[in-house]
């Protein structure tokens, strides 16, 4: 029996997820990593992009780290 290989996340889909199961707010997420809050919202709700910076300071600002699965 073959196993299907489920689709990875993109990185975004991850970084809700993160934002919307944290402790934080999404307001205060926003004010921590000094990102726009209209620009947050439309992120969070899939109509927008986020630039890298923003996603820069929204990871040190929740203490995320990037690691590479095994396969």
């Amino acid at each position: 029996m073959v196993k299907k290989r489920r689709q990875p996340e993109t990185l975004s889909d991850q970084l809700r997820a993160i934002i919307d199961n944290g402790q934080q707010t999404r307001y205060r997420v926003g004010k921590l990593a000094k990102v726009d809050g209209a620009q947050l919202h439309r992120f969070m709700n899939g109509t927008g992009r986020l630039t890298t910076d923003s996603m820069d300071r929204i990871g040190l600002a929740l203490g995320l780290r990037l690691v590479q699965d095994d396969e």
